[in-house]
């Protein structure tokens, strides 16, 4: 094997290039829903916000994102009329995040269109290799989970 087919076999470069595609089928759906204004650092906001309100910090360990990223996305996202953010009545200091009511609407969209994407690969594969694909990934981020949660630890 010559150093372009590492290259172009290097698992990096697949999940980033599987990614883009996964990523544009979600932007073109939601653009069609009238959510154009959302770009994907924006992603893990409404990925991890919960409906009792989360702070920065913990949005930005469950990202796995630096908090300046972190506080970007949701300030923009507080401008564009998706999320609010209201002090924490269990700490004075901080502030939570909450999705709007517009907010709350980008999640079925994603959602949805997520599904469809689901289905067109399974129809250009097979159900199996996407579900083996599914489940290979689960085992990856499981076993990542756990060497970080004893590193943590030690």
């Amino acid at each position: 094997m010559d150093e372009g087919d590492a290259h172009s076999r290097s698992l990096g470069l697949l999940l980033r290039l599987v990614h883009q595609y996964w990523t544009q089928a979600i932007e073109a759906a939601l653009e069609e829903a009238g959510f154009g204004d959302i770009r994907p650092p924006h992603a893990n906001v409404f990925t991890f916000t919960r409906p009792e309100g989360i702070q920065v910090s913990e949005l930005t360990r469950l990202a796995h994102v630096r908090k300046q990223t972190m506080t970007q996305a949701v300030e923009e996202l507080e401008q564009l009329g998706y999320v609010e953010r209201r002090p924490d009545p269990n700490d004075r200091r901080a502030r939570l995040v909450f999705l709007t009511e517009r907010g709350r609407g980008v999640r079925p969209v994603a959602m949805a269109a997520g599904q469809r994407v689901d289905r067109q690969w399974a129809e250009l594969t097979s159900r199996q290799e996407i579900d083996a694909l599914r489940d290979a990934l689960l085992g990856i981020l499981e076993q990542l989970q756990h060497a970080a949660d004893r590193q943590a630890k030690a």
